[in-house]
């Protein structure tokens, strides 16, 4: 897939240098449960900060994460890993909701993205935004542009409007020419945003 994806990207050269530059598939192999948890980790803070908390919440549990072992923490051991309270929440509202459905690669290659995403934000504290991330990371779906992102907008700005804002509907004219590999573009998108 990522070599016919690279094929249709690099027709734009912007994304063209952006893949001879990054290789944003150097990435640690977490389980469904872990991702969840490390986009919700994510949620509003910068790459930096939700890295450092990231890796105390990982360090915690000693690199095992599940839905059993978040349910089963004291809420002062996940509160000094630097969580807050509402994202200590919404760790536990994902667990249970884990235990209960099957929210793994398997359980949902039959839904659709929008279907995926109504089913993950039924869950307290998963928004849109998360639930594209789930769809982007987790299920590796191939055509996602979460325009909901800061660093992703960001990223086309600096790259297509010479830093000038953009509205979301230039944004996605500018994505047109990445279909339907939009998820590997925004990879591309997020590593050239990290690396400023």
């Amino acid at each position: 897939m990522l070599e016919e994806a690279h094929t249709v990207l690099r027709r734009d050269p912007v994304m063209a240098e952006l893949i001879d530059r990054h290789d944003p598939y150097v990435e640690q192999d977490w389980d469904e449960y872990e991702r969840l948890c490390i986009s919700i980790i994510n949620q509003q803070l910068s790459t930096a900060s939700a890295a450092a908390v990231r890796d105390r919440v990982f360090e915690l549990f000693r690199g095992e994460v599940t839905p059993e072992a978040v349910l089963d923490a004291e809420d002062e051991a996940l509160l000094g890993a630097g969580l807050s309270r509402s994202k200590v929440e919404y760790m536990r509202n994902a667990a249970r909701a884990f235990r209960e459905n099957d929210f793994t690669r398997e359980g949902l290659a039959d839904h659709s993205n929008e279907a995926v995403v109504d089913s993950l934000t039924e869950i307290k504290g998963i928004g849109p935004w998360t639930a594209r991330m789930y769809l982007l990371f987790v299920l590796e779906r191939e055509d996602v542009l979460p325009l909901g992102d800061l660093a992703v907008r960001r990223a086309i700005e600096g790259l297509y409007g010479d830093g000038e804002e953009m509205t979301r509907a230039e944004m996605r004219e500018v994505a047109e020419r990445w279909r339907p590999y939009r998820s590997v573009a925004t990879r591309y998108l997020w590593a050239d945003y990290e690396a400023e």
